[in-house]
């Protein structure tokens, strides 16, 4: 059976030696999340916080951080929760393999969640500045709550089966909130708990939000789980974790889950937005402040023996990356049923997840002609911009499977090398202007806005790619370092852009006026490229800050080439054009990557924390032999 809360689950992996119990003060501000990163990195255990330092309540962190962990603590229910999956997806599987999903009814019985009048959630009261302040980054805007479960209902049809979870990041103090009275509830597009929020103000009634903090595990991915439409998260919830999910019915405002470690309730102030942020973020920079809406805290019920989980997020990979594993896990299989000719999709997570995927479609209209061109790929790739979060990609990649059966969407190096020998860029890139993007990702024209492209390849080997640098490359002054940073990809650094500021109306306005010289520049370095230039050997040239970062290792070449560039606005191309409408380039891709005025800042660790946390890996530390 699954855990019926977060102390059972911290037992659990203290058994299986899964879990670091830290006894020495930890600080909440910084060194908590500093400890969990490199714990983090070295594939290292769960952590518990036992004395954090100005606060009644442990810590812990890491819960998810391993695949062998998540698989240890959902050990139980992994095979159901994916059969049960692939029944809503198709349910017409179970008719077809009755021997196969003979169990889904029993396992479908924890799926409906129950009200029951008292839980230890409701055993004490806080306020929320004796909760644990974490921050995590130096320029972090105040104390965030990292994993929360946020719930919230339909106004219009209220109750369990059309409620909503779904993680979605707090802040606790900080800004213009008033201590104790205020959170910022930070919730950006694509999201269900948007719908709910918008039902309410049509409605003229009040939008009441609770937000759970801990219990079982399984609740928490419930939050984070892409579900089929439909499927209810305190279903899956409760398939996850073997037991059906426990509610308290009130007479006033929401249900509370009953095997919570924390419930903060309140409603948002309606018409009324606050700063919230800034925020280090999993793309690895900082999200900046913007106005979101404020949730008036009622009451903070928690636990007598509470434990406050978190995680911590910054560049890839970090432990949401565990995530975005598990899920494919689960749901992977079900891609073709949802996206019809669609054979896998990948979020590539060191990329940021939202700036790049990756996709193996079906070439089948025209398989009577000698040289195809990507026709089915286009509608497919369509249907996957269509597609819940996957439509705030900003680079899609698809390339079709019988022209490499073997292909994995998974192999990035493959993949990559698949595309730049097939695609055409003449014909085969497709861009979208002027459309929603992440919310955290800041290489587009403003907050949610950007633009995206389609590079779709098909039919045979046409380019071969060279991985070797011309024995002469001359470049133009302020364009140096040319490195192979992948077969067929240049990397060379271009002059330094203005440097970005941290606050975001000052860098639009310094993006404005430095746009023209970033432009210039490219330009500059576009022209000096024609004809018979050695450089046209390569298919894509990326114009970078650090050549030599870049080509040291995939994960850097993808964090750097697709965080910090707009399709519309960064790709360039030797011999570029436009015809109806369409462009395309005769020579080589290029797409400027260096870090402009409008861009976040990098996420950098305060060194005096850093070499607090070196202290505690030293011999007789906690952490000796972990990191």
């Amino acid at each position: 059976m699954g855990y019926q809360n977060l102390r059972q689950c911290i037992d659990d992996l203290q058994r299986h030696r899964q879990l670091v119990c830290i006894e020495s003060p930890v600080r909440a501000q910084l060194e908590a999340a500093a400890i969990h990163r490199r714990v983090h990195a070295a594939g290292g255990p769960a952590i518990y916080f036992a004395n954090v330092v100005g606060c009644r309540f442990p810590m812990a962190s890491n819960l998810f951080g391993t695949m062998e962990r998540m698989r240890l603590m959902f050990r139980d229910a992994l095979v159901a929760v994916e059969r049960l999956v692939s029944i809503k997806a198709q349910p017409q599987a179970a008719l077809r393999r009755p021997w196969h999903y003979w169990k889904a009814p029993l396992d479908a019985l924890y799926m409906a969640p129950k009200y029951v009048a008292a839980g230890a959630v409701l055993e004490d009261r806080a306020t929320i500045s004796e909760l644990p302040q974490l921050v995590s980054w130096p320029r972090d805007g105040g104390p965030f709550v990292t994993l929360p479960i946020v719930y919230t209902e339909d106004v219009r049809q209220p109750g369990l089966p059309r409620s909503n979870l779904g993680m979605y990041r707090v802040q606790l103090a900080g800004n213009e909130y008033r201590l104790n009275e205020q959170v910022g509830l930070h919730y950006q597009i694509h999201r269900s708990i948007g719908v709910h929020h918008a039902a309410a103000l049509r409605a003229g009634q009040p939008f009441r939000v609770n937000i759970f903090v801990g219990g079982p595990p399984a609740m928490s991915v419930a939050a984070v789980m892409p579900l089929p439409e439909g499927m209810s998260e305190l279903g899956f919830a409760g398939a996850l974790g073997r037991r059906r999910v426990r509610m308290i019915r009130r007479s006033q405002g929401l249900p509370i889950h009953a095997d919570s470690d924390f419930c903060i309730t309140g409603t948002v102030e309606a018409g009324r937005l606050l700063p919230e942020g800034p925020f280090g973020d999993h793309l690895g920079y900082y999200s900046l402040e913007h106005p979101f809406p404020a949730l008036r805290v009622e009451d903070v019920y928690c636990r007598r023996d509470a434990i406050w989980p978190f995680t911590v997020v910054g560049r890839p990979p970090q432990e949401d990356t565990m995530f975005g594993q598990l899920i494919h896990e689960i749901t992977g299989p079900l891609i073709p049923t949802v996206l019809p000719g669609v054979h896998g999709v990948h979020a590539v997570d060191a990329a940021g997840v939202h700036p790049l995927l990756l996709a193996i479609g079906s070439e089948r209209y025209t398989p009577f002609l000698d040289h195809p061109a990507p026709q089915e790929l286009l509608t497919q790739a369509s249907a996957i911009l269509g597609q819940g979060q996957l439509s705030l990609a900003k680079f899609l990649l698809i390339v079709a499977q019988h022209d490499n059966p073997q292909l994995d969407v998974y192999d990035i190096p493959a993949f990559l090398r698949h595309l730049l020998e097939r695609a055409d860029w003449r014909r085969d890139l497709h861009f979208h202007t002027h459309t929603t993007i992440d919310t955290l990702d800041y290489s587009g024209i403003g907050l949610n806005a950007g633009s995206k492209v389609v590079i779709a390849a098909a039919g045979p080997k046409r380019y071969e790619l060279t991985t070797e640098l011309p024995a002469t490359l001359a470049l133009p002054e302020g364009f140096r370092r040319p490195r192979v940073a992948l077969a067929g990809v240049l990397a060379v650094e271009g002059p330094h852009c203005p440097a970005p500021s941290f606050d975001y109306d000052e860098s639009v306005r310094a993006r404005t006026a430095a746009r023209e010289e970033v432009t210039a520049a490219m330009r500059r370095f576009i022209s000096s490229l024609g004809g018979n230039h050695p450089a046209n050997q390569f298919r894509l040239i990326v114009v970078v800050d650090d050549s030599q970062f870049v080509a040291e290792s995939l994960e850097n070449f993808l964090w750097v080439v697709f965080t910090r560039s707009s399709p519309a606005a960064d790709l360039y191309g030797i011999g570029e054009f436009t015809t109806e409408k369409h462009w395309g380039c005769q020579g080589p891709l290029v797409i400027d990557a260096r870090i402009k005025p409008h861009h976040a800042p990098v996420l950098e660790e305060d060194p005096a924390v850093a070499r607090r946390v070196d202290a505690l890996g030293a011999p007789g530390g906690p952490l000796h032999g972990i990191i």
